[in-house]
């Protein structure tokens, strides 16, 4: 880790119930306790008129004296970190706020955190947070449901978006959250199947007119179509070792696998409990779909081995027809592909047994923890102003915009409806592909994945291609959304010991998962085996635990 010295040079009930019920303590400026000053009045002491700072709804956060904050960096390899960006001396100018940062390589920033986190030396900021679950225990994250009260454009988002749902899958046993997830109006269109187009048209599949009502079972019937007509060993390669197409099936087949596998137990809404859906029939049914394909010479069984490089390659010498990709990767594969008039779309997710369902059913991102040193180190009043700020660049209007498109007049402007226009000497997720010489995030330092992150629909949209728009509306139009699930909110000692049983669990799924579908394993006769193993490796009491947490949380979770 290399630490950075200057910067600057270059739920609404589950929220107010969390967040509004703490204890008062001492005021003490090196007090740690949880705050009790009501929502929209002053905090600790003084009043709005000499905090020494500007906040608020529709108001840019401005610090009327410099402040430093200390801020944990994830360093992405694909736009290293650079001290000299626009993004740290525009943040400045903006708002007299300038990090000191940890940076710590992408590869290595989980294992930091939980270096620094547990030895109590955490900078103040942590963001690039997906699951805080490991930090709870040891007191040395905030627990920050109970200080949101003093985030005007968060507690606004939660409200006027209706996120009380989305952010009870944050929530712990104590019926706390401990860290501030990116929040987006909608959620977004995921991961699909990018496919060449002109060949399923030329092999007589009508994409378009059919995408919206066909099914996993249809999708097959085209891929047999275009095998048919081209001849090809195989019509579909996969890249990230089919663990995108797995998670992306799964709902749709009523089970879970690949990045979606989670410990392989989902959620019945109709008896409100929990199951293990990864031994049942449907996922059976699931595996054996897959089985199918690779037997057929549809799908390469090298998909779940093979690296991405080499998925990719044969996709674009047009060796195959269909690999899973996200549209940044639809956005770059036009210019790779090594055949001529080669037209590549991305299909709205087939739909399967379980209905025509969305993939993607959350609309929170990763998150920021705030570690305990903030609170300890500033005092109450001066964290309360860090929060405001940190309120500013993450969840208001013109924080995100900033975060995301940079400097209005510098990196973009506006035409006469209010849409953005990036500078077309700037190119960014496909835009100005052909014009731009600079890029937003490795040039610029802004779409930063340390801070830009969530947004209202408008922004969403504004960083998306007229393709990648076309395929969120088609998922909007076609697919259902689907109920998010309860969290399992074990304490500390649940937790560990249902971790325990998840992790042989769910590798031993995994492995059996692989083995059905490329047919080392006979599904059938070797069902009856794999569910006794599943059995053996603690399914039932994994289940039975997440139901008894369940019962005692539910009146938490407004079941």
């Amino acid at each position: 880790m290399k630490t950075i010295t200057k910067v600057g040079n270059g739920l609404m009930a589950v929220v107010l119930a969390a967040g509004m019920t703490a204890c008062s303590k001492s005021d003490d400026a090196k007090s740690s306790s949880s705050p009790s000053t009501p929502a929209g009045t002053t905090a600790a002491s003084g009043s709005e008129e000499n905090l020494g700072y500007t906040y608020g709804l529709d108001k840019t956060f401005k610090s009327d004296k410099p402040v430093t904050y200390t801020m944990m960096y994830n360093d992405n390899e694909a736009y290293p970190y650079q001290a000299n960006w626009r993004l740290w001396s525009a943040l400045e100018e903006k708002t007299n706020v300038k990090f000191k940062l940890s940076v710590t390589a992408r590869t290595e920033y989980e294992n930091q955190k939980a270096l620094v986190v547990n030895s109590g030396d955490a900078p103040y900021i942590i963001p690039k947070t997906y699951d805080d679950s490991a930090f709870v225990a040891g007191g040395q994250i905030v627990p920050i449901s109970d200080w949101v009260q003093y985030m005007p454009n968060y507690m606004n988002v939660v409200k006027k978006w209706n996120m009380e749902d989305d952010l009870k899958i944050k929530m712990h046993s104590d019926g706390k959250y401990y860290s501030l997830p990116g929040m987006w109006e909608t959620a977004g269109g995921g991961y699909s199947y990018v496919i060449r187009k002109d060949i399923f048209k030329a092999a007589g599949v009508d994409v378009e007119a059919n995408e919206g009502n066909w099914t996993y079972e249809d999708f097959y019937e085209a891929l047999k179509k275009v095998k048919a007509y081209t001849g090809a060993k195989y019509v579909w390669s996969d890249q990230y070792k089919g663990e995108s197409t797995l998670g992306i099936a799964g709902p749709m087949f009523g089970t879970t696998g690949g990045w979606g596998i989670g410990s392989g137990v989902l959620f019945d809404e109709s008896k409100k409990q929990f199951y293990f859906a990864d031994s049942s029939n449907d996922f059976k049914d699931y595996v054996t779909y897959f089985n199918k394909l690779v037997k057929d010479g549809l799908l390469d069984p090298e998909s779940f081995t093979q690296d991405d490089e080499t998925a990719r390659a044969k996709f674009f010498k047009g060796d195959t027809y269909v690999i899973n990709g996200n549209y940044q990767f639809l956005a770059e594969a036009p210019s790779k592909m090594q055949v001529k008039d080669a037209d590549l779309y991305m299909i709205v997710q087939p739909g399967g047994p379980k209905g025509k369902l969305q993939v993607e059913n959350s609309r929170l991102e990763n998150g920021i923890m705030i570690s305990q040193n903030a609170l300890d180190d500033l005092g109450k009043d001066e964290f309360i102003k860090m929060l405001r700020f940190v309120d500013w660049l993450w969840y208001s209007d013109e924080g995100q915009t900033f975060a995301l498109w940079g400097v209005e007049g510098e990196t973009y402007t506006k035409d006469a409806n209010g849409t953005i226009v990036l500078n077309k000497d700037i190119t960014y997720n496909g835009m100005n592909a052909d014009t731009g010489t600079k890029k937003l995030n490795v040039d610029f330092g802004f779409a930063n994945g340390n801070i830009a992150y969530g947004g209202s629909k408008e922004l969403r949209f504004s960083k998306m291609t007229a393709g990648e728009k076309d395929f969120m509306e088609r998922i909007q139009k076609y697919r259902e959304p689907r109920k998010i699930s309860p969290p399992i909110m074990g304490n500390t000692d649940e937790s560990e010991e249902m971790n325990l049983i998840s992790k042989p669990l769910v590798d031993f799924i995994k492995t059996m998962t692989l083995k059905f579908i490329t047919g080392q394993e006979d599904i059938n006769a070797g069902w009856d085996n794999y569910v006794a193993q599943v059995k053996a490796n603690g399914a039932d009491k994994y289940v039975d635990m997440s139901n008894e947490i369940f019962e005692k949380t539910k009146s938490m979770l407004g079941y």
